[in-house]
């Protein structure tokens, strides 16, 4: 019986066995069926991992936000009708993990089909691992409102989580929001909260540093950039 396999991409421009098993490729290259969430991402991947096949007469399905939910039910077609797995891929990290998979994975699900994660690099979790918080009680909440309003009432929320259940807290930004969401936490979170900025995970520029908000205030000149971050706070 074909399957519905979930394939982790890579967090940055690193050499791909540094990431993602041999096993889990070798599983992929006599593949014909993708669901991508960007079909030129998707194909310089795909090619990168060592994918010869021709792209022409290969099955790309687009889900985003735009797919539908008749072309969402759609997708599954070559697995139920030529039995015939097909894999989903995200654009960085784990697919489902705030990406629009975990649509398509919720279909395969009732219809029965058989739905297989495999090991890769998340974002999430390596930052988690190198914050120094708790790893037993913590929550993604992905991303934080645009409104300063909306977003400080949030984060007074989450800190109070933190507090009261010791609860890790995560989320993320946009990254060219990136600076404008550090210099916020900073003026919005207690001075003893722990916030960890990590950085470009894998890739060569990666940074990933805790430090008390009143241990941030005093550092100067703290750029992020554009790299695709993770914020945490913890206690």
């Amino acid at each position: 019986m074909a399957k519905l396999y979930l394939f982790p991409t890579l967090l940055s421009e690193v050499d791909w066995q540094e990431n993602i098993p041999q096993n889990n490729v070798e599983k992929i290259l006599s593949c014909e069926n993708f669901i991508v969430e960007e079909l030129r991402t998707a194909r310089r991947f795909l090619r990168k991992i060592g994918y010869k096949k021709d792209f022409e007469k290969v099955n790309f399905l687009l889900l985003n936000e735009h797919t539908l939910p008749k072309e969402l039910s759609e997708m599954l077609f070559a697995v139920e009708k030529d039995n015939k797995n097909i894999f989903l891929l995200s654009e960085a990290g784990l697919p489902c993990v705030a990406d629009p998979g975990a649509k398509i994975v919720a279909l395969a699900q009732e219809r029965n089909i058989e739905v297989v994660p495999l090991v890769g690099p998340s974002c999430i979790y390596l930052s988690l691992m190198a914050s120094g918080f708790n790893g037993q009680n913590f929550s993604f909440v992905g991303y934080l409102p645009i409104k300063d309003d909306q977003k400080l009432k949030r984060l007074r929320q989450l800190e109070e989580r933190l507090y009261k259940e010791n609860q890790t807290q995560i989320f993320i930004e946009t990254p060219y929001r990136n600076d404008k969401l550090f210099q916020f936490l900073l003026k919005s979170l207690r001075k003893e909260t722990l916030l960890c900025v990590a950085s470009d995970i894998t890739g060569a520029k990666q940074s990933i540093k805790t430090k008390s908000i009143s241990q941030w205030q005093k550092e100067k000149d703290v750029l992020i950039g554009k790299n695709n971050t993770v914020f945490l706070i913890g206690r």
